[in-house]
């Protein structure tokens, strides 16, 4: 079970369908617009309501960009979800209650976990950020600055107790569809195994985490399908093109933000790929393409770079096909990711969607398109990606349960 964006979504897919080769039986709950993902994959589907997208660009959702601080996001997005949390509440319940054991995405952790308890059966979380307090970095959706070992432990510990208050009310309403649930402070103290779906060689796991708390390894997305046509005849009609897309995120000004692109990629002297997204950015010219939803498996690797909004999602497909990459990160965990692209020396550099401009772009996609280190270093590590199995890790936790 899980809730957001597609980013929040599409990992699970490819995790559902490694469970599914290994002989289980899965079903993903979540919002419906997210059925197609699961075409194909054996995977079963369960609808869950409320649209994310519609919410985003809500009169509520738009207000998340006039937060200055990444606490101050938080504290909106908490209210924004807790109505639709309640609205979920009843769905998840009666998916539940089909399951032998509950995987519980981070964006349903306090719930889905409360309805296991209720229902006497197993849990596993599965998290797509290092959400638990660690002396070595602050709460990813706070931002990527450090606030020193103590300040980063006290803010993974605001991140949690805010996402444990943003669902008390629908962990009380469960008593209402007959579930007894426990103390939520004895259930925060008590040991869940949670198994996090991105790679050790990206986000190394802390020193100082408890033994329940694993780094298994990307959940790729299940990905079917082809190219368009017009897609394959713009790729084939000059150089690798520059990709360009905001995934799941929306922004204040689409229109000045879609010629600032325009504007970069031609100062640069790059071809380029736009992707209208939820963002709604569109750009037009013989030298420039805008597309709809494009399976990144397929199309990454045939770029020159990528510029995206550094979800945790996104970032992973990036590492995957090998290829440089500018984070321009919009908000909430974005920054953190960003962060680790620089560090790992696959990006030249962060430009934040605040501070986006032609000219600070068309820096960015120079340096990641003429320096050959971003792509070395980009390759070297989608090697050593291609060797791992995150599927693995979740499959011996499983066993563990049954066992």
């Amino acid at each position: 079970m899980t809730a957001g964006s597609r980013g929040d979504v599409a990992p699970y897919t490819g995790l559902g369908a490694g469970l599914v080769r290994a002989g289980h039986e899965v079903t993903l709950a979540t919002h419906a617009v997210f059925e197609p993902l699961v075409a194909g994959s054996g995977v079963r589907f369960r609808a869950l309501p409320v649209d994310p997208r519609a919410e985003l660009h809500s009169a509520r959702g738009r207000r998340l960009h006039d937060a200055r601080t990444g606490a101050g996001k938080l504290v909106r997005l908490a209210r924004m979800a807790r109505g639709a949390v309640d609205e979920m509440t009843a769905a998840l319940v009666e998916v539940a209650r089909e399951g032998e054991v509950l995987l519980v995405g981070a964006s349903l952790g306090p719930l889905g976990h409360a309805l296991a308890e209720g229902l006497s059966v197993p849990a596993l979380g599965l998290h797509l950020q290092p959400l638990h307090p660690t002396a070595e970095f602050a709460a990813p959706v706070l931002g990527a600055r450090s606030l020193g070992a103590v300040g980063n432990r006290l803010s993974g510990r605001f991140v949690m107790a805010s996402v444990e208050l943003m669902f008390s009310d629908a962990v009380r309403s469960l008593r209402r569809h007959g579930l007894a649930t426990a103390d939520r402070s004895r259930g925060r103290r008590r040991a869940r195994t949670v198994l996090h779906g991105y790679s050790g060689l990206v986000v190394p796991r802390p020193r100082d985490w408890a033994a329940d708390l694993e780094v298994s390894g990307y959940w790729w997305p299940h990905e079917t399908g082809k190219l368009s046509a017009e897609l394959e005849d713009f790729l084939a009609a000059g150089p690798p093109p520059v990709f360009v897309g905001l995934g799941s995120a929306t922004v204040p000004d689409p229109e000045r933000v879609s010629r600032e692109i325009v504007t970069a990629l031609r100062a640069a002297q790059v071809r380029g790929i736009v992707q209208r997204g939820w963002a709604g950015l569109d750009a037009r010219g013989d030298d420039i393409l805008t597309v709809d939803e494009v399976p990144h498996s397929l199309l990454f690797p045939r770029t020159a770079a990528v510029v995206h909004h550094a979800g945790a999602g996104t970032t992973g497909a990036v590492l995957r096909a090998g290829v440089p990459s500018v984070p321009v990160p919009v908000q909430f965990d974005a920054a953190f990711w960003a962060s680790r692209l620089t560090a790992l020396g696959t990006a030249p550099g962060v430009v934040p969607l605040r501070r986006l401009t032609s000219e600070a772009l068309a820096g960015a996609l120079c340096r990641a398109t003429a320096d050959d280190s971003h792509r070395t270093r980009a390759r070297a590590l989608a090697d050593r990606l291609a060797a791992e199995d995150g599927v693995a890790p979740v499959l011996a936790a499983l066993g563990r349960l049954s066992g």
